[in-house]
């Protein structure tokens, strides 16, 4: 179908999503980029943020509904990827459903008419836009970055220095699992001593 790659770009993007939280340390929740300065997300303010924001567009725009609670009971780091991991999980199976007419359709997106692929394209956007705010703020907490999107400077630095991709783990299932316990993500190598810039 036409829009199967929105649909395979959603499912990564919720494991991407999963991912980035699951690189936090529960005391990490409140840090903000600068402790003075409110206007910078906590990541308990992001993962809200996610949660509600991405319900909102599923329900009015895309015209999916799974839940009228989109936030966990208990406001802690786990509890938010199960949550969010659980109403992700139903919208994706309902985009798995959905005709190409439905994909084409025409609805409104704030105050102008876009098709629902539209709409997704920039809901997925919207979302790596954030989980790039919240990878800045795990390199000024000094956390180790895993695999989102290819090698990080933490897996070996460039990809032009064949640095490899290190995914923390395999599966969406197996990271709320080892998130559960004992954490044990996918080891990373010592750090590369090449600057991680693309200059000669």
């Amino acid at each position: 179908m036409t829009y199967d790659f929105l649909v395979e770009t959603y499912e990564t993007e919720v494991q991407k999503v999963l991912s980035v939280w699951a690189m936090f340390h529960d005391e990490d929740i409140h840090l903000r980029p600068r402790p003075d300065d409110a206007r910078g997300r906590n990541l308990l303010e992001q993962m809200v943020h996610q949660c509600v924001s991405e319900n909102l567009w599923f329900s009015t725009m895309l015209g999916i509904h799974v839940t009228d609670t989109p936030l966990p009971a208990r406001e802690v780091r786990l509890e938010f990827m199960n949550t969010y991991a659980n109403h992700a999980g139903q919208r994706l199976a309902r985009l798995k459903s959905q005709s190409e007419d439905w994909w084409s359709t025409v609805v409104p997106f704030f105050e102008v008419p876009r098709s629902r692929a539209w709409v997704m394209t920039r809901r997925i956007a919207h979302t790596a836009h954030h989980r790039g705010q919240q990878t800045t703020l795990l390199r000024q907490i000094n956390r180790p970055l895993h695999s989102t999107y290819g090698p990080t400077a933490d897996t070996g630095g460039l990809m032009q220095h064949q640095a490899p991709v290190i995914y923390a783990y395999p599966d969406t299932a197996t990271l709320l699992r080892e998130e559960r316990g004992a954490r044990a993500k996918t080891h990373l190598p010592p750090l590369a001593t090449i600057p991680v810039t693309e200059r000669p």
